[in-house]
């Protein structure tokens, strides 16, 4: 009888301890691919985007570029650097940052779409808003609710909001339309890589 007991010992532990990790008493570490996944974050898909979706978005960056040639505007500073890099972040402040940029983005090219190139704006502010609204899911609610952002995070949402305060229309368009690349290619596969974009 005693036997049998002792035999139960390491299953009684098994369970305790998923019982105890499952309800949170046990604190964890948990990959933060698995925390993402588990919120309905499912960035990876992003990795890199179709080739004719690619295409459609060298069309509308063409046709932007060709609109503001044909406008004088000058920009007091730059919202998107040359300098930033979204690897000086921390991992979870990447989806934030890239969250950011991604709502002027759209901001600023849907003020655009209701011009005369509604058309060829329409399929790149479709995918956009899909990328846009599957990265919301990665955004911790407390990078909206919870304390100020610090260091590289905050003068990162710093000139996004000064800018979109303080630059013209022309120089936001011409802004967002020289870093949709470097959105689409660069940042948005740092983020759906996570730990692995170093």
């Amino acid at each position: 009888m005693k036997l049998a007991v002792a035999g139960c010992g390491p299953l009684v532990l098994m369970l305790m301890t998923t019982v105890l990790t499952s309800t949170g008493a046990v604190p964890v570490p948990t990959p933060l691919g698995t925390l993402l996944g588990a919120r309905g974050c499912y960035v990876a898909q992003f990795k890199s985007l179709p080739p004719q979706e690619m295409e459609a978005f060298r069309r509308a960056r063409d046709a932007l570029e060709e609109s503001l040639l044909l406008r004088n505007w000058s920009c007091s500073s730059r919202p998107f650097p040359r300098t930033r890099d979204l690897r000086q972040l921390q991992v979870p402040e990447r989806p934030v940052a890239l969250e950011a940029e991604l709502a002027l983005t759209l901001k600023v090219l849907g003020t655009v779409a209701n011009s005369t190139l509604g058309a060829i704006l329409d399929q790149p502010l479709r995918t956009l808003r899909h990328i846009h609204s599957t990265l919301q899911a990665c955004v911790p609610a407390e990078s909206t609710t919870g304390p100020r952002p610090r260091g590289h995070l905050h003068q990162w949402l710093h000139r996004l909001q000064e800018a979109e305060k303080k630059e013209s229309r022309g120089c936001l368009e011409a802004s967002v339309t020289s870093n949709l690349f470097r959105l689409l290619a660069r940042d948005l596969k740092c983020v759906a890589d996570g730990d692995l974009c170093v």
